[in-house]
């Protein structure tokens, strides 16, 4: 497989405070990274160091011809603000200087329909929310989608509705994808590859290996496990 991204000896500090120090780990195109870790240990920070958006030591190479979508953890902007996701769309539209169309596909891609996104953007339930985020992250036909925390304050049936449609946007487009979760059977079910990040030890390979409660215990500092629901489709 041909990798999307190289990362070599990563390192960020803030102060004499070092949030990641020494990182390294690579992601094969159309495949699904998960970064786990404590709260803490720098996984936001890791996304933010390779989108470029703060100072870091080391090397960051993307592929060439490599499109990134962001969906942060949290918006910064007032859920009360008096505009629409579909005013939300359009300005995105307008920046990014993609053609109108892209807002009508975008809602397509994540399944959102137009007058669900033509509410105010505060008055949108969390799935619908994450929804709306993710169609923001996909116009402009990104070839890599980074995501924050995807179903942080969606329920139960919103989250598998979110991993689906990410899932689904993969399969179709050959969309590489880095996500951060706390839900580790998620975790187990849909990413390729998984990078733990801790304060005592980094460690990176496929879930049999990384999802272990040994590792988990090293990388937390406490007991942890996880229970694979039986679904469909199987564990």
């Amino acid at each position: 497989m041909t990798d999307v991204l190289q990362v070599a000896h990563l390192s960020v500090s803030f102060g004499k405070n070092r949030v990641l120090d020494g990182l390294s780990f690579s992601v094969p195109e159309a495949s699904t990274l998960a970064i786990i870790g404590p709260n803490g240990s720098g996984k936001t920070v890791l996304f933010k160091a390779l989108i470029g958006t703060i100072p870091h030591g080391g090397e960051v190479r993307w592929a060439a011809g490599s499109r990134i979508g962001y969906v942060p953890q949290k918006l910064d902007i007032e859920r009360d603000l008096p505009i629409t996701g579909l005013d939300f769309l359009r300005a995105k539209a307008a920046v990014a200087r993609v053609s109108p169309e892209e807002v009508r596909r975008a809602l397509d891609l994540v399944s959102l329909a137009p007058e669900v996104a033509a509410e105010p953007i505060g008055a949108l339930a969390g799935g619908n929310f994450q929804r709306l985020l993710l169609a923001f992250a996909l116009m402009g036909r990104p070839t890599v989608l980074l995501f924050d925390e995807p179903t942080a304050g969606v329920d139960e049936p919103g989250e598998a509705g979110i991993y689906a449609t990410i899932r689904r946007l993969q399969k179709e487009g050959r969309l590489t994808l880095l996500l951060i979760s706390h839900e580790l059977s998620l975790v187990y079910r849909y990413a390729t590859h998984v990078l733990c990040l801790s304060r005592w030890r980094t460690c990176y390979g496929p879930p049999l290996e990384i999802l272990t409660p040994e590792r988990l215990q090293e990388a937390y500092g406490t007991a942890m496990s996880f229970h694979l629901h039986d679904g469909p489709n199987g564990p």
